[in-house]
């Protein structure tokens, strides 16, 4: 059975209902590694580890299995859905209409306090980086997107973009390793930071679109070579958005 203690003590002193508590949990628990894609889950023991209702459990299900993260098995459990290389083109032509928009409407919105906060976590990422920390430096890029879209005031869009980072992670969704180190995925944001602390929310903008067009089409080409289906790559792209 995967742990998920964590992912609940860090949510203690937040007030959020049991399903967005459970939702919570799946999620860090898909991040760890301690949900394996493919293995069948019961939902009476997820909900016996996390010691709450299966009602709650089972609606934190549900919302996951509308992003794709996870399948039902009637009568039997759940699993976690490795997505195909199409998924992960959906997954970036979706991020590129939601996150281009609200780093733009972010970049004109922000004060002083929210460039020093997008600034730190940049810093974050980068000490991270130095020391090549990865599950430290994924956890301050997710931050960073993260704050973008708070300060742009669209909760509904932040909570997407998570469930879409999560399902990508499922396919190495960290492009490190086997593309780029974490300094040349640290610079791939600089311009977003920049062009964001210079009030330019054009230039944030088309920043992020490069930004998340490199991540997408370098995560994509990663699952077609798994699949061993690499020619298909820029049919997929260009169908869904190019």
């Amino acid at each position: 059975m995967p742990t998920f203690t964590p992912a609940i003590s860090a949510l203690d002193a937040i007030p959020v209902s049991l399903a967005e508590r459970a939702i919570e949990a799946v999620r860090g628990a898909v991040r760890s590694g301690a949900l394996i894609p493919g293995e069948l889950y019961s939902v009476y023991r997820i909900a016996e580890q996390l010691d709450i209702s299966r009602s709650p459990v089972r609606e934190a299900l549900l919302r996951l299995a509308e992003t794709g993260m996870i399948k039902f098995e009637r009568n039997r459990g759940f699993r976690v859905v490795l997505p195909t290389p199409h998924d992960i083109a959906e997954i970036f032509a979706i991020r590129l209409a939601l996150e281009v928009p609200a780093v733009r409407r972010a970049t004109l919105q922000a004060d002083i306090r929210d460039r020093r906060a997008l600034r730190q976590q940049y810093a974050a990422m980068e000490e991270a980086a130095q020391i090549d920390d990865e599950p430290t430096f994924e956890h301050h890029d997710q931050e960073l997107h993260a704050l973008l879209i708070d300060i742009e005031g669209n909760k509904r869009t932040k909570n997407i973009i998570n469930n879409l980072r999560d399902a990508t992670r499922l396919v190495g969704a960290s492009t490190v390793r086997s593309e780029r180190s974490l300094l040349e995925v640290l610079v791939d944001h600089l311009p977003i930071v920049e062009a964001f602390e210079a009030a330019n929310p054009e230039a944030a903008a088309i920043a992020m679109d490069c930004h998340l067009r490199t991540t997408g089409r370098l995560l994509l080409s990663q699952a077609l070579r798994q699949s061993g289906k690499q020619d298909e790559e820029l049919a997929i792209w260009e169908q869904l958005i190019d």
